[in-house]
């Protein structure tokens, strides 16, 4: 596909790892008082890849959690940084780690970032990363009705995307229907994430949804994201697991969306190894820990 990659701006954005927070009041599913963790900090046995189901977790966010102290540069961190761009750790016992943003949660504003289990071991709640924002701006040249929002061009190359006949073949974990969206559906924001609701299991098995995992690729069936949620029969968005299920009523598996149309030009190609960490590393190689990115003497 033809884009304006060369056309857009590659700049630097820096956030800090948040701690873990806690939410007084909430319940769970049967209104009793919610103890778990799963936002913010830093989870050392939970990364991108790894089932978004069964975590005695609450909204987890897999990897490392970055935000900013006050809201205005928080927010800049979270819209700049598109999934797929390259972060670096610039102080503390990491310093020099290199690993990619994954996904974003909306709401905490949370930026996902997924490092080398060894350098996951070094790294410090604090500690400042800084992200190489490339991906404000993408367009695809010959779709001007696609919406393209926050993902790295060398992501979307990576996916290999078909074209036939006009529309768009784009390989997917999972088709999950509008009808089963919750949590997120009333917000503005084009660069957020929307649940789905996972109370019916059968449901979920029915559409084939069991078996996704934290950063793949699903495609929400007729429903357009341009300006927030909007229902439309035949509209498609295309988005990234970004945390795992939840344990409220009208949450569950959180999509961040990076592609949508309110036409039907969008055709899943199901593919259960579609994920973020597969294309990041097809796009720009595997993660390697701190100790072997060093030159050798």
């Amino acid at each position: 596909m033809r884009t304006n990659k060369d056309k857009i701006l590659r700049f630097l954005v820096s956030g800090i790892i948040s701690h873990p927070s806690w939410s007084p009041g909430r319940t769970n599913l049967s209104g009793l008082p919610l103890r778990v963790g799963g936002m913010s900090g830093i989870v050392l046995n939970v990364r991108v890849g790894d089932s978004a189901y069964g975590w005695e977790a609450d909204h987890l966010e897999p990897g490392v959690s970055a935000c900013n102290i006050n809201e205005k540069e928080t927010m800049a961190y979270y819209n700049y940084s598109c999934m797929g761009n390259k972060a670096k750790v610039l102080d503390g016992p990491a310093k020099g780690a290199i690993g990619y943003v994954a996904a974003k949660h909306a709401g905490p504003w949370h930026t996902m970032i997924d490092f080398d289990p060894k350098d996951m071991e070094k790294l410090r709640l604090k500690d400042p990363i800084q992200v190489e924002s490339y991906g404000v701006g993408l367009k695809l040249l010959d779709y001007p009705d696609v919406n393209i929002i926050s993902i790295d061009p060398g992501i979307l190359e990576a996916m290999k995307i078909k074209e036939k006949g006009g529309k768009l073949h784009i390989p997917v974990a999972g088709v999950v229907p509008a009808s089963i969206m919750g949590s997120g559906l009333g917000s503005s924001n084009p660069i957020g994430d929307i649940d789905y609701m996972t109370a019916d299991w059968s449901f979920i098995k029915e559409n084939k949804l069991e078996d996704i995992k934290l950063g793949d690729i699903v495609m929400i069936k007729d429903l357009a994201t341009h300006f927030g949620a909007q229902y439309k029969k035949g509209a498609m968005t295309v988005g990234i697991i970004a945390h795992g299920d939840c344990m409220t009523s009208g949450h569950g598996p959180g999509v961040t969306f990076f592609m949508s149309v309110d036409k039907p030009i969008l055709v899943p190609e199901i593919d259960k190894t579609a994920n973020i960490k597969k294309y990041h590393d097809l796009a720009y190689g595997k993660l390697k820990p701190l100790k072997d990115t060093k030159e050798k003497k």
